[in-house]
């Protein structure tokens, strides 16, 4: 049954009518009767005896004979309910998109796109990386590798996994594949079109709307395509004979699920590779410490270029903040745009090739605080952060956007402000100032550009909206590093690093391509980009996470809600012998969290202990919400 409520998280057997025996297949929608209601409920399976003792009810209608939840997802959906201490219902909402009965009655191709001839697929750039061709083989052969692929500077990430899933498709076996964004899908689709051709895949995403993306599901789930790519919604895209599951830049939060029960796209794929005997592609410039366990624990081999092959393809990376570079401009470490870093874009643009400046926030001023003492600018209202909209503009809150004309400091009464970080739209309009016979594009929320030409212009970008420009950028300057490293977040490190190789990867090679990184050369996330060495940071990450208890070290579970309403879960929970109870912490909106900490041996346990505690919650009908998370992004 459709009902997400976790004492209920079970099935429920009904008694089939004659007239609807034929139509009444697992893997329907249906509607019965509960508790005096009719409600939305899933065929899970067919028997001829239920063993109930007790009378039961009729199915009252089948929604649409057509068979949309596939067993293979059907067993995923309840393993990742059970991970993340969740109900099947709630899975089953994110798998199976909403129902679109006009589409389902479009007239269709019944035949199944023919499968590509075996043949040997060309590793092409997977010669690179010595054990790339292996993999391409091992799946073209039918078998399951698994693998965490480190990508080189300047990669084709997007014509590597068109080659993964092309000798995926050459052994007779289907693959889905999850990018974190529309423009990372657009570059997928692009690259699988050139290598399968047209009509071999389809693209799966929120962003398609209601009709195309339903028609997009059931082409995969009839079996007319063999390949399924997309965002997030396509971790659970029904693909028969499944054989690749592949993840692109795993670290990217958009990868995570802000639906109940919070699922990461890179768990699940890894979960069902599991339960499908089916391959797993894990990629990216960067990587994740969740990543480097699969490596550690042997479940996934690495896949990296050797260092002479790396030496050769980076760019020149040089940090503002070493002794050296002190001696030479001992402003640079308080300067927001170092000589360095101004000679890098100013050599740069000489040459005639374009220089791609990554600030961390977008905006004029989204951060601002007292000139006199560095206060932070609070509204005096909900005491949410100032920010200034323009040069003239006058200071409002990002939260409530109350105006505070007459703001006064209330540590040191001083009305003057100061920038505390500087947006992408204050940075173009500096660096318009300082070269000013030079084109000045912006990229971020409002914007995003996909490409830019390959002539002299800045490009000034927040993470994760960096263009490709044509031949690569003479110069990629990374500013506000601060902003990034002092964030009160266990990924910190982890996440500077991962956008500032995402942003040095589009430069070209040394010595054409020169980053220029506004930090300290000593700190590690630094010394990683310098050396592009992921797997060393993340090994360094996952180490230390052990040592202090978190994750992916350990299983932790947030619960977060009234405190009242926490102690209440708390104390119903059977929690394991060896579970560690950390907290309270104040959350958002006067809430309060408890962490929960297992070893991870009891991982299965824990989850299994919330959602029982969370069942009897909803069984007494409790009124305040608990929200519970297993592995959420931020602890803190």
């Amino acid at each position: 049954m459709d009902v997400g409520l976790a004492h209920l998280d079970r099935p429920f057997d009904y008694l089939v009518p004659a007239e609807l025996d034929e139509v009444a297949v697992p893997g329907t929608r249906v509607k019965v009767r509960f508790a005096g209601q009719l409600v939305d409920g899933w065929l899970l399976s067919r028997a001829d005896d239920s063993g109930h003792t007790g009378r039961l009810a009729y199915l009252e209608k089948v929604v649409s004979p057509e068979p949309v939840l596939a067993p293979e997802v059907a067993r995923l959906a309840r393993a990742v309910a059970d991970r993340y201490a969740g109900s099947l219902a709630d899975v089953l909402r994110l798998a199976v998109p909403p129902r679109h009965a006009r589409v389902e009655k479009e007239p269709c191709d019944e035949q199944p796109t023919p499968a590509a001839p075996t043949e040997a697929v060309d590793p092409r750039g997977w010669r690179d990386y010595p054990s790339g061709p292996a993999l391409l083989r091992a799946l073209a052969d039918g078998r399951a590798p698994r693998a965490v692929w480190s990508a080189l500077p300047g990669e084709d990430w997007a014509a590597r996994y068109a080659d993964a899933v092309a000798a995926t498709v050459a052994g007779g076996r289907g693959a889905v594949v999850v990018v974190p964004d529309a423009r990372d899908l657009d570059r997928l689709d692009a690259a699988l079109t050139g290598v399968l051709g047209a009509g071999r895949h389809v693209s799966l995403s929120a962003a398609l709307g209601p009709a195309r993306r339903y028609r997009a599901f059931l082409a995969a789930r009839r079996g007319q395509v063999p390949v399924v790519i997309g965002t997030r919604a396509a971790m659970f895209a029904p693909v028969a004979r499944l054989g690749l599951v592949a993840v692109w830049d795993d670290g990217d939060d958009l990868h995570s699920e802000p639906r109940a029960p919070y699922p990461h796209a890179r768990d699940v794929l890894l979960t069902r590779a599991h339960l499908a005997e089916a391959g797993a592609l894990v990629g990216g410039y960067a990587r994740t410490a969740e990543a480097q366990l699969l490596v550690e624990t042997g479940w996934a081999a690495e896949v990296v270029a050797d260092r002479a092959t790396v030496r050769a393809r980076i760019p020149a990376i040089a940090p503002t903040g070493d002794d050296p570079q002190l001696a030479r401009d001992p402003g640079a470490a308080t300067a927001r745009l170092p000589s360095l870093a101004w000679t890098a874009a100013r050599d740069a643009l000489r040459q005639d090739l374009p220089v791609l400046v990554q600030v961390p926030r977008r905006g004029y001023l989204p951060s601002i605080s007292c000139a006199e003492c560095r206060t932070p600018a609070r509204c005096a209202h909900c005491a949410g952060p100032l920010a200034l909209p323009s040069a003239g503009g006058t200071p409002a809150c990002r939260w409530c956007a109350r105006v505070a004309a007459a703001y006064a400091c209330p540590e040191c009464g001083g009305r003057r402000l100061r920038a505390a970080v500087t947006g992408a739209r204050r940075t173009a309009e500096e660096l318009g100032r300082a070269f000013p016979d030079v084109p000045v594009r912006t990229s971020g929320r409002e914007e995003v550009l996909t490409d830019v030409p390959g002539g002299a212009a800045l490009v000034v970008a927040t993470p994760g909206a960096e263009p490709v420009a044509e031949g690569g950028y003479g110069a990629v300057l990374l500013l506000d590093s601060w902003a990034l490293l002092t964030r009160a977040d266990l990924r910190a490190g982890e996440e500077a690093l991962r956008r500032w190789l995402a942003a040095a990867a589009l430069a070209r090679p040394a010595p054409a391509g020169r980053v220029v990184v506004v930090a300290d050369g000593a700190l590690a996330p630094v010394q990683a980009l310098l050396r592009w060495d992921a797997g060393w940071f993340a090994g360094r990450e996952l180490a230390e996470r052990r040592e202090l208890g978190f994750p992916p070290a350990v299983r932790m579970a947030s619960v977060t809600g009234a405190a009242e309403a926490v102690a209440d879960l708390l104390a119903a929970a059977r929690l394991p012998d060896d579970a560690e109870v950390l907290g309270p912490v104040p959350a958002e909106e006067g809430r309060e969290r408890m962490l929960v900490r297992v070893p991870r041996a009891r991982a299965a346990a824990l989850a299994e202990a919330l959602h029982s505690a969370a069942g009897v919650r909803a069984a007494r009908k409790a009124a305040d919400p608990v929200r519970l998370q297993v592995d959420p992004l931020s602890l803190f």
